[in-house]
C-alpha cells in the first residue's frame, strides 16, 4: 500500500473512490484580498470539507481503499487533530473502529472533533517519537491498519483530488499554493498539477519557527524539525522521503512566514471574506502577501485547508 508514489490516474481513481462521501467545495473570491496582495486570488475553502479540513479526502480515500480482511481490525493513526477527526469520520461511514493518537497537546477542539465521530483516541507525549511508539503498540495489539496522516500512497492521491477539483472549477490559474507540513496535500497537488497544467506554478507555505520543508528543499537532504512551537498546530510534522522526493522533484517553492503574518492573515479572512479558517490556513495568504512582487498581476489559487478553530482561544484576543 505504501511502497510508490501516485500517479494523476491515481488520484483520478480516488476522486471516483470519495464522490459522494467527500464535499465538491467552492471557490471563493475577495476583491479587499486582491487589492491588498496586487493579485487575483482564487480560494478553495477546503475548511467546508466534511471534518473540516482537507484531510478527509485522503483518509476517505485510504479507508475504502481497503479490502474487506485488511479493515476487519479497523484502522489506526497518530495525528494532532485534522487528520484524526478525518479518519474517524471515514471509519464509521465503513463502520469500523478508528484508534487515534493524539499528543497531549492537541487543539480541543480537534480532541472533541475527533470523539465525536467516534475515534479511540490514546494520548501521548508531544513527540515524533513518543507517537509513533504508542501507535505501535496499539497496532501490535490490535491489528489495525495503520493509515498515516501522509506518508500513504492513498492518502497522497486522495489529497491530490483538491487540485483536479480546484483546475476543473478554476482551469486559468497561474500559480496554486498549499500549507506545507508532512507534505501529503502539496505533493497530490504538485502531482495533480504536474499533469493537469504542467507549465503551472506550484508553491507552499510553512511557518518560520516549523520551516524543515523549506530547509530539506534547499539543502537537498531531510532536515530535521526545529524544536519550538507555532500557532499553525496542523503544520507541526516534517516531510517523509516520500514527500520530500515528489515536492523536489517538482521543484516546489517553499515560502516561510512568521507568526504575527501567519495571525494577521488569519485575521483578515475572518474580517473580509467572513469565513472561519484555522491557523494552519492562514500561512497561504501569508506568503502570498509577503511574496508581493513574485505574485503581482498573476492569477494565484489558494488552498484553505480547514476550519477547525478552539474558539475559546483564538490568537487575537487576551
Amino acid at each position: 500500500m505504501n511502497s510508490t508514489i501516485p500517479t494523476v490516474d491515481d488520484l483520478r481513481a480516488a476522486a471516483r473512490r470519495i464522490e459522494g462521501a467527500a464535499h465538491r467545495t467552492p471557490v471563493l473570491t475577495c476583491a479587499a484580498l486582491d487589492d491588498l496582495s496586487g493579485a487575483r486570488l482564487f480560494f478553495k475553502c477546503e475548511n467546508f470539507q466534511k471534518a473540516g479540513a482537507f484531510k478527509f479526502r485522503g483518509a476517505c480515500n485510504a479507508v475504502m481503499a481497503l479490502t474487506d480482511d485488511e479493515a476487519r481490525h479497523g484502522v489506526l493513526t497518530h495525528s494532532s487533530g485534522n487528520h484524526a477527526a478525518a479518519l474517524a469520520l471515514a471509519a464509521a461511514r465503513r463502520g469500523i473502529p478508528a484508534r487515534i493518537v493524539m499528543p497531549e497537546n492537541s487543539s480541543r477542539a480537534k480532541i472533541r472533533a475527533a470523539e465525536a465521530y467516534g475515534g479511540r483516541i490514546t494520548f501521548c507525549a508531544p513527540t515524533l517519537s513518543a507517537r509513533e511508539t504508542t501507535a505501535t503498540r496499539i497496532h501490535e495489539e490490535t491489528g489495525a491498519v495503520m493509515i498515516h496522516p501522509y506518508d500513504n500512497f492513498f492518502v497522497i492521491a486522495g489529497h491530490g483530488t483538491v487540485a483536479l477539483e480546484f483546475l476543473d472549477q478554476q482551469p486559468d490559474l497561474d500559480a496554486m499554493i498549499a500549507p506545507v507540513s508532512g507534505g501529503g496535500l502539496l505533493s497530490g497537488i504538485a502531482i495533480g498539477v504536474s499533469a493537469a497544467s504542467p507549465g503551472m506554478e506550484v508553491c507552499g507555505a510553512e511557518p518560520e519557527q516549523a520551516d524543515d520543508a523549506a530547509r530539506s528543499l534547499r539543502e537537498g537532504t531531510l532536515q530535521a524539525a526545529r524544536p519550538g512551537e507555532t500557532i499553525a498546530d496542523g503544520l507541526r510534522a516534517s516531510l517523509c522521503e516520500r514527500t520530500f522526493s515528489i515536492l523536489r522533484q517538482r521543484e516546489v517553492k517553499i515560502i516561510t512566514v512568521s507568526e504575527s503574518e501567519i495571525v494577521q492573515a488569519m485575521l483578515l479572512v475572518w474580517e473580509r471574506m467572513k469565513i472561519v479558517i484555522e491557523p494552519s490556513s492562514s500561512v497561504v495568504l501569508a506568503a502570498v502577501l509577503k511574496e508581493k512582487e513574485h505574485f503581482r498581476g498573476r492569477r494565484v489559487g489558494i488552498v484553505l485547508t480547514g476550519g477547525n478553530v478552539d474558539l475559546e482561544k483564538l490568537p487575537w484576543t487576551k
